[in-house]
């Protein structure tokens, strides 16, 4: 059964993330830079709205702040792909896949900014309930009834996607990694369940609270062993980088324990794994960044576009640098396995592999989190009765969880590529559609112009 599986869903999967699928998102990304003004190379407003900005208080409407939302967001893209995700794009395409990783990056930020943007403008509340944004409402509102079909298509998958993505995967992660110190998989799932259980109950106030610590302290703790290994490899750095560029246009040939790939598979890696951890056109972040209390939906944007450059610029070249820098991405390995023998060159194996399993115990909460959120809002928007679905929806999250800890990784890994790829379709058809009221919001809040929320009473 299970080997049935794997073949259908790698036929879908081939389909879904073949050429087309590629050339769609990186299209949309370019499309949308052009469109944006070349928004993500604005990092002066960039940085004035969003650091510049992280202790203001708002009195607009909203759930949590800016910043809480953002971390949200960040805690649904920071999270096992950029660990144990750039160790298999590496394994599995070459280090040229790290240069397509970047590429799909710097154009994810202008996808990135779009759906935020739009998921704010967009958003509205139901009595009792959390702010709701994101693509269902962007589709709803902005497209108009005769695409409430495109909506319920997109929370489909959305709420089925969270549980491959953003529950089963972060938690078989985990379990791997925790073997490495004897830990059964069955125990990481239970304290990952309960862990998840006691802050989900709280809704996304308390999601929030929790993001806000999680990831600034995982994100500095990691990158400050990241900065160790490359001030020692310093020399190789210049070396390492040219071989990224290079073999993302030229096949890599095989060495050691690594196959060998072509252009193309570091192209098709590069992208996926930068897809799955910066989720820049997937619809999901927006659902996050439409809770904060902002009172320009553009403000709230440039919080996308600095999570976007954080999440893939930052974080995942770093664990690639590493991983290159170290001499093991021929060895054989993949997964979370290559990037502990990464770090353990230099920090020793168990240092090493504490600190990736650490990394990914914070990360991979703060997505089980982020993603229990995103699935309830989907889940809510098509059943209704939102405060009962959602309590439902999360008692059903855990055991998934379990479930994800004590599964095989390469059969979840494809099946959340899959899930991935079937979510994106309908939000990037909105976002390309809505283009124009983002860029109207875009000029008209950096003319100065008052922000008017839609007036249409759906």
């Amino acid at each position: 059964m299970i080997e049935f599986i794997k073949l259908w869903n790698q036929r879908i999967n081939d389909l879904v993330w073949g050429p087309p699928m590629l050339v769609i998102l990186v299209g949309t990304g370019i499309f949308l830079t052009i469109r944006t003004g070349f928004v993500q190379f604005a990092c002066r407003r960039v940085w004035s709205e969003t650091l510049g900005k992280i202790r203001a208080k708002s009195t607009a409407e909203g759930d949590v702040s800016p910043f809480q939302a953002m971390t949200v967001a960040m805690g649904g893209t920071v999270g096992v792909g950029n660990i144990a995700g750039v160790a298999t794009a590496i394994a599995m395409g070459g280090p040229g896949a790290i240069f397509w990783m970047m590429m799909s990056g710097l154009v994810g930020m202008a996808t990135k900014f779009t759906e935020v943007v739009l998921g704010v403008h967009y958003r509205r509340r139901n009595p009792g309930e959390p702010m709701m944004g994101g693509p269902m409402m962007y589709i709803r509102r902005g497209l108009g009834p005769r695409w409430k079909w495109l909506a319920i298509v997109f929370c489909l998958f959305g709420a089925l996607a969270a549980f491959g993505i953003g529950n089963m995967v972060q938690a078989n992660a985990v379990a791997e990694g925790a073997t490495h110190f004897g830990i059964p998989r069955w125990v990481s799932g239970l304290v990952l369940l309960v862990a998840v259980g006691l802050v989900t109950i709280g809704g996304v106030k308390r999601i929030a609270q929790v993001a806000s610590f999680c990831v600034p302290f995982m994100c500095g703790m990691y990158l400050l062993a990241s900065l160790v290994v490359l001030v020692v490899h310093v020399a190789d750095i210049p070396a390492v980088v040219a071989m990224i560029v290079r073999y993302a246009f030229t096949p890599t040939a095989a060495v050691g324990g690594f196959a060998g790939v072509s252009v193309r598979m570091a192209i098709r890696y590069g992208l996926a794994r930068g897809v799955f951890s910066n989720e820049a056109g997937l619809g999901s972040a927006p659902m996050a960044h439409a809770t904060a209390s902002v009172d320009h939906p553009v403000k709230q944007g440039f919080w996308g576009v600095f999570e976007v450059f954080f999440d893939t610029i930052v974080v995942c070249f770093a664990t690639g640098l590493v991983i290159l820098l170290s001499g093991v991405w021929s060895n054989g390995e993949s997964g979370a396995t290559l990037t502990m023998s990464a770090f353990g060159t230099l920090f020793g194996r168990k240092p090493g592999a504490l600190l990736v399993v650490l990394s990914m115990i914070l990360t991979a909460y703060d997505t089980l989190l982020a993603w229990c959120f995103y699935g309830e809002t989907c889940a809510a928007y098509l059943v209704g009765h939102g405060r009962v679905t959602r309590i439902v929806y999360r008692v059903i999250w855990l055991p998934f969880t379990m479930l994800g800890a004590l599964g095989q990784l390469e059969m979840i890994w494809g099946i959340a590529d899959t899930l991935n790829g079937l979510m994106a379709i309908p939000n990037i058809i909105a976002i390309l559609a809505l283009s124009g009221v983002m860029v109207r919001l875009t000029r008209g809040f950096f003319k100065g112009e008052p922000y008017v929320p839609p007036s249409d009473p759906v």
